[in-house]
């Protein structure tokens, strides 16, 4: 089933949400461990920065799929 986008319409009514839930949920674990790595070891910073980078793809997917 396809609507001559390239893409099944049964992703459309799901990626959105679960593309917006995905970015608050990383978002959410970059903002707690952000005073770990602020006052931790420099090796620390990993963690918040690659859930940021993770909340930034997820945002990008949902405005991709919301724009159509």
């Amino acid at each position: 089933m396809s609507d001559g986008s390239g893409r099944t319409t049964f992703a459309d009514g799901y990626v959105v949400p679960i593309a917006g839930l995905l970015a608050l949920l990383f978002a959410l674990m970059a903002g707690l461990t952000a005073r770990r790595a602020l006052t931790g070891d420099p090796a620390d910073v990993v963690l918040p920065v690659a859930c940021l980078l993770a909340a930034v793809a997820a945002l990008r997917v949902r405005q991709r799929y919301a724009a159509d």
